[in-house]
């Protein structure tokens, strides 16, 4: 569990952190557009772990795309549980939510809202795209 305890140091500098070995990847964008773009710049991360900053079920269900090892969410929504149990994923988090909301605080995630009947990674990632283009 050395990669996740060093991806956590890093999440003091930035909202998402990859580690495996010696390979280390940041992303210091808001959203779950960082996931994405490592997604689509195809970047094998399979068995990496990871620190983020706030991990919804949407975030769990990139994460099993990606073929994540271990999680640690400073925030975590219980909706990710599930997701995370189903693809052994090993998760930690600081603060345990019922849902993520949206920026203004207002509603649900959009993002979370999209993958809502959702169990399967790759519907997932389809869903979230045009989710995400729609918003551009």
């Amino acid at each position: 569990m050395k990669d996740l305890l060093y991806a956590k140091e890093q999440l003091q500098f930035h909202k998402l952190c990859f580690v495996k070995d010696n390979a280390y990847y940041f992303c210091d964008k808001n959203g779950i557009q960082g996931l994405i773009d490592f997604i689509e710049n195809g970047r094998d991360l399979t068995h990496f772990s990871v620190a983020d900053t706030i991990v919804g079920k949407a975030a769990a269900l990139l994460y099993a795309y990606l073929g994540i090892k271990a999680v640690y969410a400073n925030v975590l929504s219980k909706k990710a549980i599930p997701i995370f149990e189903k693809y052994n994923i090993y998760y930690e988090y600081n603060v345990l939510t019922e849902e993520i909301i949206n920026r203004s605080k207002t509603d649900i995630c959009p993002m979370e809202k999209a993958v809502l009947d959702i169990f399967d990674p790759k519907e997932a990632v389809d869903r979230i795209r045009k989710t995400l283009m729609r918003f551009k």
